[in-house]
C-alpha cells in the first residue's frame, strides 16, 4: 500500500547523477558523442545526449556497454550499475494511478524526499488540494489545452484529480513521511480561486492537514513586507533528499512547461527567498487562526 510505502531514492535525481558521470567519463576519455555511438553501434544518436542530460530512464544494458567502452571497473562500476538501476526504476508507480508525464515527475521528487518546501503566489500546493478545489483548478484551464477549445472528458479530469489526491499520501504514509512545509499567499485563498462552497472546504482541509505532525502551514498576508520589499515572481517547491550526493532540487510549474533547477546556486537564491517569505508570513498558529476566521465567515 502507499501510505506504507519506503522513501525510495528518487528515479529524477539518479538519472541526472549518472548522466553527469557517463558525460565525465566520455570526456575522460577523449571521445566525442559521435565516437561514442559509431562504437557502440546505436541507431539512434540522440540516445547518448538523453542519458547524459538525464532525460531518458536508462537501460542497464546501454549503461554497461558505456562502462565497458570507458573501462570503468571495480568499485566505481558497481556504483553506477547501482544508480543506473535506481535511476530506471518505475516499480514504485504501481502504487499510483496513471499519471501525466508533468504529474509523474513531481510525484518522483515527492515520493524521494526527506524534505519538501513549496511556496504558492496563486493557488493552493497540489499536495493539499481537496477533490473539488483540484476539479476547479483542472477545468479552469482547459481553455489552454494543446487542441485549442476542446474541453476535457469526465475520464481525463477524474484521472488526473485521482493522479494528484494519489500524490498526497506522501504526507501520511506510515514509513519515513517527508517533513513539509508551505506558504500560501492571502491571495490563492481569496474567491478568484474557487467557488465559496469549494474554497470554504479547502481551507478546512488546510487545517486539517496543518495539524500533522510533519506538516507545518504559513499564511503570507497581502500587506506583509517581504525583505526588502521583495516581490516573488512565481510559486516554487525545494525538494531535499537524505543522499547528500543527491542535489537540492527546485520546481518551478509553467504554464507551458516546468522548470527543474538542481545547480547550488540557483536553489541557494530559491532557498532565501523562502526564508523571506517565511520570516514575513504568520506563525502557523496564526495561520490556523485565520483559516478558522474565513470559515466561520463563510458559514
Amino acid at each position: 500500500m502507499l501510505t506504507a510505502m519506503q522513501r525510495t531514492p528518487s528515479p529524477v535525481m539518479r538519472r541526472r547523477r549518472l548522466g553527469l558521470e557517463l558525460r565525465r567519463l566520455r570526456l575522460a576519455a577523449g571521445l566525442t558523442g559521435d565516437q561514442v555511438v559509431e562504437q557502440i553501434g546505436w541507431a539512434a544518436k540522440s540516445k547518448l545526449s538523453r542519458l547524459e542530460n538525464g532525460r531518458s530512464r536508462p537501460d542497464l544494458a546501454d549503461i554497461l556497454d558505456l562502462l565497458d567502452l570507458y573501462a570503468v571497473g571495480g568499485e566505481a562500476r558497481e556504483e553506477l550499475t547501482a544508480i543506473a538501476r535506481d535511476a530506471g526504476n518505475n516499480r514504485w508507480l504501481r502504487a499510483y494511478p496513471v499519471m501525466t508525464a508533468q504529474q509523474r515527475g513531481y510525484a518522483e521528487l515527492e515520493g524521494s524526499a526527506v524534505h519538501i518546501c513549496e511556496y504558492s503566489a496563486t493557488t493552493v500546493p497540489g499536495l493539499l488540494q481537496t477533490a473539488e478545489y483540484a476539479r476547479v483548478r483542472f477545468m479552469s484551464a482547459h481553455g489552454l489545452r494543446m487542441v485549442p477549445h476542446q474541453a476535457p472528458t469526465r475520464r481525463e479530469a477524474e484521472a488526473e484529480i485521482e493522479a494528484r489526491l494519489a500524490r498526497q499520501a506522501i504526507l501520511t504514509r506510515e514509513v519515513d513521511p517527508p517533513t513539509y512545509e508551505a506558504i500560501i499567499d492571502q491571495n490563492a485563498l481569496s474567491g478568484r480561486s474557487a467557488p465559496r462552497d469549494v474554497l470554504s472546504g479547502q481551507m478546512i482541509h488546510l487545517r486539517a492537514v496543518a495539524s500533522l505532525p510533519n506538516v507545518t502551514l504559513r499564511v503570507l498576508p497581502t500587506n506583509a513586507q517581504v525583505a526588502d520589499y521583495y516581490q516573488p515572481q512565481h510559486g516554487f517547491s525545494i525538494y531535499a533528499f537524505a543522499d547528500p550526493r543527491d542535489l537540492q532540487t527546485v520546481a518551478v510549474e509553467a504554464l507551458a512547461s516546468d522548470l527543474i533547477l538542481t545547480d547550488r546556486i540557483a536553489a541557494s537564491r530559491y532557498t532565501t527567498v523562502y526564508e523571506w517569505l517565511q520570516q514575513a508570513a504568520l506563525t502557523p498558529e496564526a495561520s490556523a487562526d485565520w483559516l478558522a476566521g474565513r470559515v466561520n465567515a463563510a458559514r
